[in-house]
């Protein structure tokens, strides 16, 4: 199983920075692992599209990560993070 970094977005303005598999894609569905909730972020790191291209920032508050998979529903974007932004997720407990 191939899971890609990425930070997703919900219809309830829910973002998420986890791991998934893009062939377990469902309509609107994404099991997601590794997930963390995004509390806060800062202006400077330009939105949740900054998230996703260069990380979060020591202003950031991320929420601690999911002891196991989740499950996330009414998805509005799933956006792939770059090899920066992913070091900095990685550095979170």
């Amino acid at each position: 199983m191939n899971k890609i970094p990425v930070i997703i977005t919900t219809e309830y303005r829910g973002v998420f920075f986890g791991m998934i598999d893009p062939a377990t894609k469902k309509d609107k569905v994404l099991e997601v692992s590794e997930c963390r909730n995004v509390i806060y972020w800062e202006s400077k790191v330009e939105g949740f599209l900054g998230l996703s291209a260069t990380g979060p920032t020591p202003g950031c508050k991320i929420g601690k990560k999911a002891g196991g998979d989740v499950t996330l529903h009414n998805i509005t974007s799933a956006t792939t993070c770059s090899d920066e932004a992913t070091a900095k997720w990685n550095t979170y407990a």
